[in-house]
């Protein structure tokens, strides 16, 4: 007999309304760029009402926005990511800076920060393209959202450096413990959950989404990466972040809609967005 074919369930199953937000998503990655109007219908048939879409740099954005035009629902980050520190110039973050002056889908400055697990920039180069994008985003008064990989205690220390205790920061893939969690948060900054906190084993990270306080937690996929079970090993998609939630839910013991609504009113808030349920 063959092996018996696993059967997940569909995210719009969870039947959840369209008060969510996936906060961090890479549309213009992979098959989903192709696909964007069917991956938008998916996640809003979900109860996915905002999506943010995570420009890699200046270029890409300059390149891809007009893909968005005719879905409104999707906001806009961009920021030069530190695998990609070597390319970054006063030039490009000038016209980051632009843009986001002129665009008002531009809602964050990010992801930008330090990953020492991959080091495909060397390690100076990152935390120079990281401080220059930090000034960039103190003078226009917007939030970034950090990326930051086997490199937080450093990640950090440059953050408070540079003065951003209390102000609107943005953690991205927060994947640590209660501790350091409690640190991110005492300094006034959100942290963003992606899908590996439905993973079975990943039990600091529980532990802290169990315990933080729900006003300083969003939702993310970081799609097409980190699909959250019961959808872990294939590609990701804003649809997807129903799982999230309801993973999020079970450990803070709490109905998946009351869950699903808060953390949308966070990201709401966090970005400044159109409100939920409101036309766009």
């Amino acid at each position: 007999m063959g092996k018996k074919k696993r059967v997940r369930p569909e995210p719009a199953s969870l039947g959840l309304p369209c008060l969510g937000v996936d906060t961090h998503a890479h549309l213009d990655m992979g098959p989903m760029a192709e696909m964007l109007p069917e991956v938008l219908q998916r996640s809003h048939s979900a109860g996915v009402g905002r999506v943010g879409q995570v420009f890699l740099g200046p270029e890409a954005y300059a390149s891809k926005r007009e893909q968005f035009r005719d879905f409104p629902e999707v906001f806009f980050l961009a920021g030069i990511h530190p695998h990609d520190a070597q390319t970054f110039t006063a030039d490009g973050i000038a016209d980051l800076s632009r843009a986001m002056g002129k665009d008002d889908r531009l809602k964050a400055w990010g992801e930008i920060g330090l990953d020492y697990y991959y080091t495909y920039s060397p390690p100076e180069v990152q935390k120079a393209a990281l401080r220059a994008q930090l000034e960039a985003v103190r003078q226009l008064d917007v939030p970034p959202v950090i990326h930051s990989r086997d490199a937080d205690e450093e990640t950090l220390a440059i953050l408070l450096d540079m003065g951003f205790a209390d102000r609107p920061v943005l953690w991205h893939c927060f994947g640590r413990d209660l501790e350091f969690g409690r640190r991110l948060v005492g300094y006034g900054w959100t942290l963003s959950i992606p899908g590996t906190v439905s993973y079975r084993k990943n039990f600091p990270l529980q532990e802290a989404v169990r315990n933080l306080p729900l006003d300083r937690l969003v939702l993310e996929t970081d799609a097409p990466f980190l699909a959250p079970e019961p959808y872990r090993g294939k590609p990701n998609e804003p649809a997807l972040s129903v799982f999230t939630a309801q993973a999020v839910a079970r450990l803070r013991e709490m109905p998946v809609e009351e869950l699903w609504e808060a953390m949308g009113r966070n990201a709401v808030r966090f970005f400044g967005l159109a409100p939920l349920g409101s036309a766009l």
